[in-house]
Formats: structure tokens, C-alpha cells, sequence
């Protein structure tokens, strides 16, 4: 097993991609402490697959864009497992789509918290854990080529995750590879809610895989860059989007 005695955190872990990921990582051997917003009934569900396939995990619901929220599951993974080496920022979300004139600065503040400053608030509680390790973080395609329509602050939040990436790929190296990944569409309910069926259907007709992408695409690449196998990249921005951008 690729991540025996490890110990991973996954934020957004109750659905879609962040499910995935927790359930992905537990397979290859590691402890996973699964944070959630608001899906409590996909979270446990997930803890309760890893326990059943004989792995270690909880399930711990809190608000990251706040400091005690970030402490609580940061203090409970150490309590559980005893240490922390892999922690994949998988929080965030669009809200709403807005243009810049219908933005208010509420919307553009509470869509950078989500996404940016929920990360910037893990990152700094784990590493103060983690001797080495991976951190992978969630960004977007959307951060390459500023999303779709009324998605600009959301972009904008994306883009500036890929920053952060580079910017603590150099700081933390050696000991601590960032990378982030930069997915395109996927089968979630952030499209779900926020994307046309019409354009999901012409997406899946000219992508050169013919689909759109799976949580477990994501997943699999989630593991790859959180294990050795991924051990001489660190500060990169991986597109996963099927072949529809080419960065």
C-alpha cells in the first residue's frame, strides 16, 4: 500500500470529488479525517465504507473559513491518529453565477473565502504537523481560462490557488511538495446546480475522451501527487479536463 501509516486530511470530503478522494487514499493504507460542510449523510457514509474495507477514518463537520473550525479538525486528526502528512484543500464552490455588475462586494468576499482563504487558513494549521508530506489543492480550470459566464470572482479565487501553489512549492520544499489540480468538467453537483445540461451534453460530444470526467478521475490523481510516486513534482498545476484545454 501506497500510503500505509500515513495520515491524510480531505476538506469537502462528504460528496463528489472530496468523497473520492478520502476513499482513494484510505484504500492505500492511510488514516483519513473527512471534514464537511453540510453533507453529513455522504460523510459518514464514507467512513463507514473505509471502516468496513478495514481502514481508519472519522468524519468531523465544521466551517474553514473560520480559524476555530480549522483547529478543531486539525486538532482532532492529531488526537485520532497521532500525526499528518497529506492534506488535499478540496473546499470551495462558485455560490452563485454573478457578473461584475451585479456583484456586490458580500458575493465577491464570501466566494474568495470559500475558495482561497479557507485554504490559506489549512494550510498554515497543518504544517506546523507536517515534518513531510504532500498538500494538494483543489484549483480549477476555470483559473486558467477565467470559467464561464458570471464566474469571474470564482476564477479569480482558482487562479490565485495556483499562485499560492507555486509560491509553497518553494517555501516548503524539500520536506512538503504543494501541487494543485486544475479539473474541468465533472460529473459533480457543482454542475449539477450551476451548469446547463445543453452545455455539459456539447462538452461530452467534442472532448476528445468523450466524457465528462468522474469524481475517481480526479481521485486517482489526488493519490498519485499525495504518494512517492509523484516525488520529483512538486509546484505544478495539473490540467485533468478530458483534452478540452491544453495549458
Amino acid at each position: 500500500m501506497k500510503l500505509l501509516g500515513k495520515t491524510a486530511i480531505v476538506t469537502g470530503g462528504g460528496r463528489d470529488i472530496g468523497r473520492a478522494c478520502a476513499i482513494k487514499l484510505a484504500s492505500e493504507g492511510a488514516n483519513v479525517a473527512i471534514n464537511y460542510f453540510s453533507s453529513s449523510e455522504g460523510a459518514d457514509a464514507a467512513v463507514a465504507e473505509i471502516k468496513a474495507a478495514g481502514g481508519n477514518a472519522f468524519a468531523l463537520q465544521g466551517d474553514l473559513n473560520s480559524q476555530a473550525g480549522v483547529d478543531a479538525l486539525v486538532n482532532k486528526t492529531i488526537a485520532e491518529f497521532g500525526s499528518l502528512d497529506i492534506l488535499v484543500n478540496n473546499t470551495g464552490g462558485l455560490i452563485a453565477r454573478k457578473t461584475i455588475a451585479e456583484m456586490s462586494l458580500e458575493h465577491w468576499n464570501a466566494v474568495m473565502d470559500l475558495n482561497l482563504t479557507s485554504t490559506f487558513l489549512m494550510i498554515k494549521a497543518c504544517i506546523a504537523h507536517m515534518k513531510t508530506g504532500a498538500i494538494v489543492n483543489l484549483a480549477s480550470q476555470a483559473g486558467r481560462d477565467g470559467g464561464g459566464g458570471g464566474s469571474v470572482a470564482y476564477a479569480a479565487s482558482k487562479g490565485a490557488v495556483m499562485t499560492m501553489t507555486r509560491g509553497l512549492a518553494k517555501e516548503l520544499g524539500p520536506n512538503i511538495r504543494v501541487n494543485a489540480l486544475c479539473p474541468g468538467m465533472i460529473d459533480t453537483d457543482f454542475h449539477n446546480i450551476h451548469t446547463k445540461d445543453e452545455v455539459r451534453r456539447n462538452l461530452e460530444a467534442s472532448a476528445p475522451v468523450r466524457r465528462q470526467g468522474l469524481p475517481v478521475d480526479v481521485a486517482n490523481l489526488v493519490l498519485f501527487l499525495a504518494c512517492e510516486d509523484s516525488a520529483f513534482i512538486t509546484g505544478a498545476n495539473v490540467d485533468i479536463n478530458g483534452g478540452m484545454l491544453f495549458s
